[in-house]
């Protein structure tokens, strides 16, 4: 008897026990919460507050300082027309436009880092590339520029500042082949000539490389009658504006 009394004086016990720990927990203050994971930060612009001159500097290694090149292979960027510039940017970066390794640069840059780089280019001096070319063929060049060239390429392939609109009335006129005349905005006149070399080479390779407008195509086409010397020539007359 006295052995059961002691049993069921422990299990009252161990409840009790039981009882006032369940207490104890409620009574006690609850962890905090673990903090929600914080947002990821917004994507930052590739060169984010870059300024127009820090984005052309980009160019330097092989456009030169400035856009003036100093290498025969890369064209002088300076003083190009913001409008062609963004152009053809857009075109490699959308590989519409030929290209060995400016489609890849290209895409390193959004629109509104192009549109500063144009404005950039287009304010800076033309500078024509100091280059040595056949002075005997200088006038022979300036002829078959007036004729076959000078139509869209105007002033002698020199750099033109006003844009295109400034330039044209809003009712295009049409040419020959049914294509909007007017002026083509790529300079010419002082470039240095292996660059305009080859792209020429690019035109006319077969498969041509770059796409040719036609009516540049009928003009080249007109030139190449006359051989090679005909082309030299052309290129001497460009590099004789110094």
């Amino acid at each position: 008897m006295a052995n059961k009394s002691k049993k069921l004086a422990l299990l009252v016990g161990g409840i009790a026990l039981g009882l006032g720990s369940l207490v104890h927990a409620a009574d006690a203050p609850k962890p905090a919460a673990a903090p929600a994971p914080a947002a990821a930060p917004p994507a930052a612009p590739l060169v984010s507050g870059a300024t127009a001159e820090a984005l052309a500097n980009t160019c330097a290694g092989c456009h030169g300082t400035a856009g003036v090149s100093v290498g025969p292979a890369s064209p002088t960027l300076a003083g190009s027309n913001a409008d062609y510039f963004k152009e053809i940017m857009k075109g490699y970066k959308e590989g519409t436009a030929y290209s060995t390794i400016m489609g890849r640069i290209a895409k390193g840059f959004s629109d509104e880092e192009i549109a500063l780089m144009a404005d950039y280019f287009a304010k800076a001096k033309f500078a024509p590339a100091k280059q040595k070319f056949d002075a005997a063929l200088v006038k022979e060049g300036a002829k078959i520029h007036d004729k076959s060239c000078e139509k869209c390429h105007s002033e002698g392939g020199k750099v033109l500042a006003a844009a295109p609109a400034d330039k044209k009335d809003k009712k295009a006129k049409k040419d020959d082949d049914d294509e909007e005349g007017g002026d083509e905005w790529q300079i010419l006149a002082g470039q240095w000539t292996p660059y305009l070399k080859y792209t020429l080479e690019d035109y006319t390779a077969s498969p041509a490389r770059r796409e040719m407008p036609k009516k540049m195509a009928k003009a080249l086409e007109k030139v190449s009658k006359d051989g090679d010397k005909a082309l030299a020539a052309l290129l001497a007359y460009y590099a004789s504006q110094q």
